[in-house]
């Protein structure tokens, strides 16, 4: 088995046609039509399903995939390596993020890694929410992640570099919309958009803890996968919401934002990674991350 043939099928299963693949790896198309010839008959199966109109991954390519990343991933590794010689740090560092509260910090902490240290790879993965994050952490599926504290497991570390205030958003033609602050026991009633409950959201966490503390249980009419997507369903008039303060930025015509009355403490936002991680990788990271995040305090 060649690395190009490896190469020629993930490039073909991630474009899903022959065309874009081979333009991509600056093949011409029979060439690489014949690599993955090539490759199905040393595996013995078909990798992919075609017709003159659609490409697809068999069952056998969809299994493959994965591995056959893994595999050009270490190769490269195996390159970086060698340019950089034996006293360099070389790995990679799998990081989990989503939402607003990384905005700021993951692209600051991404390029520290990439400059002070080159044989890193930093494989960010997205839509990882806060309670996912930290159970993956904790379980060695993701070096690092973003999550909000407090942490129950004392094997995990936190650096906190933002505390953010739970914020009410409505349609502006809300009633509630011409108040200057709004407690959250008026929101009793209300439909409400957030976060799935199934993903780990601290933020939907939250809105549920302080409307039980106001004495009601939220409506939720209404689930998205982030704070893009749930802002513009407010700002339509499907619900009102309970989010944080970093999503302020986000302004879809027709919403508007409200400070609470007597607001519960802010959320403290927070990267988190095992204590005990014998990867020079991740220690080279998690270094540069408390040097540079926008600290706002420690655990």
């Amino acid at each position: 088995m060649e690395l190009r043939h490896l190469e020629s099928f993930v490039a073909t299963a991630e474009e899903l046609h022959f065309g874009r693949a081979a333009r991509r790896l600056h093949l011409a198309q029979p060439a690489l039509s014949q690599q993955i010839k090539q490759l199905e008959t040393e595996l013995g199966t078909r990798l992919f399903h075609r017709s003159t109109r659609s490409v697809s991954l068999s069952d056998a390519g969809a299994a493959l995939l994965e591995p056959a990343r893994g595999i050009l991933r270490d190769v490269e590794l195996l390159k970086r390596s060698a340019r950089l010689g034996p006293s360099e740090i070389v790995g990679r560092v799998t990081l989990g993020f989503t939402g607003a509260s990384s905005r700021g910090a993951l692209p600051e902490l991404a390029r520290a890694v990439r400059a002070e240290q080159p044989g890193i790879e930093l494989v960010l993965v997205g839509q990882t929410y806060a309670g996912t994050a930290v159970a993956d952490i904790a379980a060695g599926r993701l070096d690092i992640g973003f999550a909000r504290l407090p942490l129950a497991d004392p094997g995990l570390q936190s650096i906190v570099f933002a505390r953010e205030e739970l914020v009410v958003a409505l349609p502006s033609d809300h009633p509630l919309a011409e108040r200057e602050r709004v407690a959250v026991a008026d929101l009793a009633g209300e439909p409400f958009v957030t976060f799935p409950g199934v993903q780990g959201s601290s933020v939907r966490e939250a809105l549920l803890r302080v409307a039980v503390e106001a004495g009601f249980t939220p409506q939720i009419v209404q689930e998205a996968p982030d704070s893009y997507t749930i802002l513009s369903l407010v700002a339509a008039g499907v619900g009102v919401t309970l989010t944080v303060s970093s999503v302020q930025h986000i302004e879809p015509p027709g919403l508007v934002y409200r400070p609470l009355e007597d607001p519960p403490p802010p959320l403290e936002a927070a990267l988190v990674s095992r204590r005990e991680d014998h990867s020079a990788a991740v220690r080279a990271v998690w270094e540069i991350a408390g040097r540079i995040l926008p600290a706002d305090g420690s655990a």
